[in-house]
């Protein structure tokens, strides 16, 4: 009888514990869903504004003539500069003649190698010149690989590859570099030699920067055609399929332009910012990592609420020469501030008075959780986005003013300044 009851207490006292803990729980979900408290962080933010347009960049460009038959290799990279009579190409009379061209550049580079090795003292200072130069090309190799620029990466390879030849040569001592450099010199004399009158250079007849690239637009799209230039005639715009070359083209000058065509509203808004800042800020979808500055050089004749506008631009032509037509845009201004959600966003400050009382005052601000209490923070908006905004502190004291990265309250009930949350 007695171990009967005895169990019988032991259960309701579980039970009892049971309930307790069950009924805690529960009240805490109850507050929690009946006064839910949620925080963002702030953070400094900027939100540029800017028009869409797209349109083509147009050069002054020479395409060189290509009435030669036979192999061609090109002597330029893209964007080099040329000077007026420089080598663009050359054209081999047959694969005979390019294969020696080939021998002849191989054994050049070794001469190279060969020379440096035997006029730097070989001491440790040289060695770790030659391992930090090596270093530095393999980290600009793999960078290049990362953004896919292979023709940059391929000549990165090639300036490694001479690297670590210098480099072994360092160890192994310039006792016989001379005997080694007798040898290939005469190598050298011989190929050139066989190579007379095998090979044809293409010069360029004027200064300019090479582009490989000949797409048609050439002798289409030309600075000087950018005068009379309609929306419709811009929209209907074709590339010539009769210009074309493998020896590529010059681009000359120093100046560039991109030509668009936009609203009579975008381009007067875009006057009259120009007229604030003098240069306008203009964005490549791709091709190009910067904002390139450049001037409103002209706006066309309206067609049916469209106008034609052309920008100049003077900086980085070289970066531009395989660019044509593209999306770009025109950043008219930005506006820095600290980005919160609009639901943050408070039209008054609630606070108790003297006697305890809930009292208002209008003010824009936001809640920000300062260790366990609510902190109103006035602020002024700058900006309105979809579901954000951008303000700053309006506040002479310091404590007051918001911060970016303080706890920002979006939603909890009954919150007024100086409240302790739990």
């Amino acid at each position: 009888m007695k171990q009967s009851t005895r169990s019988f207490g032991t259960t309701l006292l579980m039970t009892a514990l049971f309930l307790g803990v069950a009924a805690y729980f529960a009240i805490r979900g109850f507050q929690y869903l009946d006064d839910p408290l949620t925080v963002i962080l702030a953070y400094r933010y900027q939100v540029e504004t800017a028009v869409d347009l797209p349109g083509y960049v147009v050069r002054e460009e020479r395409v060189l003539p290509d009435d030669s038959a036979g192999l061609l290799r090109i002597q330029r990279e893209e964007g080099e500069r040329v000077a007026a009579g420089g080598t663009v190409a050359s054209v081999y009379a047959d694969q005979a003649s390019l294969d020696r061209q080939a021998e002849i550049d191989s054994l050049e580079s070794r001469v190279e190698q060969l020379q440096y090795a035997q006029d730097l003292a070989l001491a440790a200072e040289t060695t770790r010149k030659l391992d930090a130069q090596i270093l530095q090309n393999l980290l600009e190799y793999r960078q290049y690989l990362a953004a896919d620029r292979l023709y940059d990466a391929e000549g990165a390879a090639l300036e490694l590859r001479a690297l670590v030849v210098k480099r072994d040569y360092s160890d192994a001592g310039g006792g016989d570099l001379s005997l080694q450099l007798q040898e290939l010199g005469a190598q050298l004399l011989n190929l050139r030699s066989q190579a007379e009158g095998s090979v044809r250079r293409i010069t360029a007849p004027e200064a300019g920067l090479y582009s490989a690239e000949v797409d048609g637009y050439e002798t289409v799209l030309t600075p000087a055609a950018l005068e009379t230039l309609t929306p419709s005639q811009l929209n209907s715009l074709a590339a010539d399929p009769s210009v074309a070359s493998r020896v590529g083209k010059l681009v000359l000058g120093t100046e560039w332009y991109y030509v668009a065509v936009l609203s009579v509203e975008d381009a007067m808004a875009l006057q009259a910012r120009q007229e604030e800042v003098d240069t306008l800020l203009l964005r490549f979808s791709k091709g190009v990592d910067r904002d390139l500055p450049v001037t409103l050089e002209s706006v066309g004749a309206t067609e049916k609420g469209r106008v034609v506008a052309v920008f100049r631009g003077s900086s980085y032509l070289q970066e531009l020469t395989l660019l044509r037509q593209q999306r770009a845009q025109v950043i008219t201004g930005a506006t820095e501030g600290i980005r919160v959600l609009k639901e943050a966003l408070r039209a008054e400050r609630a606070y108790l008075d003297e006697n305890g009382n809930l009292a208002t005052e209008a003010v824009t601000g936001i809640y920000c959780l300062v260790g366990r209490e609510a902190r109103f923070k006035p602020v002024e908006v700058v900006y309105s986005g979809d579901s954000f905004v951008l303000v700053r502190p309006t506040a002479s004291s310091e404590a007051q003013k918001l911060r970016p990265g303080e706890q920002v309250i979006l939603s909890a009930r009954g919150l007024f300044d100086g409240k302790v949350l739990d």
